[in-house]
């Protein structure tokens, strides 16, 4: 006997994101980056403006942070800072090349006026390995943040921090290897972590969805979910599956030229996270 699907509904979110007027890869930073490559920046920017009308045809908000010359990943704004009840971590990049990008979104939250920003003292590459699910932080280390970063995050961010570790260089960041779906949901590809991070994993979220080599190698899990929708690859077809198994409504999305970089739907999408309505 199946069981019964959760009634699930969307919640509108507020996205930041930055347009890939400069993308390019020329340099290789992590498995997925090969500048012998051919990269075409106009499809890129017509595949990200593509991502950018389905949130706001659903009912998101998207600002945009304008992109800098020079840095060729800025597009991907997961990276640039963790936004919690308006409290805004900045990131701190493990690799230089992507350093300026952290005072181009310091800039930006500054200008909108956030009272409360914070600078790393130690490396963390943002949502790019710190993935808010509910009012607990899950923080990834092991390739690029550092763990010292996760008690700085509790305390700048007023959460709980859980940190699990990564093991497959692959997925380099927490971002490709886990996505929240809901305030209590998550999915993962178990093959990414440490042992005792799956015993963490298992024992907070018993029913989460599992996701198979198969659909995380094609970048599945770097997925953006507002409670009922959930965008992601278009060719992670058998995770498509699961989720509407699991009352979720999947929404494919073609980033397949940001994909040479090693990014797509959630590296692409900061998400800014407000004080609750009191």
């Amino acid at each position: 006997m199946s069981q019964p699907q959760t009634a699930r509904q969307a919640t509108p979110r507020h996205y930041l994101m930055c347009r890939p007027t400069h993308f390019d890869v020329n340099y290789a930073i992590n498995p997925w980056m090969d500048p012998g490559k051919p990269v075409d920046t106009d499809l890129a920017i017509e595949q990200w403006e593509a991502l950018r009308r389905l949130y706001l045809e659903h009912g998101h908000t998207v600002d945009l942070v304008e992109p800098v010359e020079g840095l060729p990943d800025m597009v991907f704004a997961a990276n640039g800072a963790t936004v919690v009840d308006d409290r805004v971590l900045i990131a701190k990049f493990r690799h230089p090349e992507r350093a300026a990008e952290a005072p181009a979104y310091q800039k930006w939250y500054t200008e909108q006026g956030y009272p409360e920003i914070f600078s790393a003292e130690y490396v963390n590459e943002a949502e790019g390995d710190y993935i808010v699910v509910g009012r607990t932080v899950l923080a990834g280390t092991g390739f690029r943040t550092d763990p010292r970063a996760h008690a700085e995050a509790e305390q700048a961010l007023g959460v709980p921090v859980v940190s699990l570790t990564l093991v497959d260089p692959r997925y380099y960041h927490l971002d490709v290897a886990l996505a929240a779906l809901s305030d209590t949901e998550v999915m993962y590809y178990p093959g990414a972590f440490a042992e005792e991070s799956l015993a963490v994993l298992r024992e907070l979220y018993p029913d989460a969805i599992l996701v198979d080599e198969a659909d995380a190698e094609v970048f599945g899990l770097n997925a953006v979910s507002d409670g009922l929708h959930v965008f992601l690859p278009e060719t992670a077809t058998g995770l498509a599956a699961q989720l509407r198994a699991h009352g979720f409504e999947p929404i494919g999305v073609d980033l397949s030229e940001l994909l040479k970089a090693g990014g797509s739907v959630k590296c692409t999408t900061q998400e800014i996270r407000h004080l609750a309505a009191s």
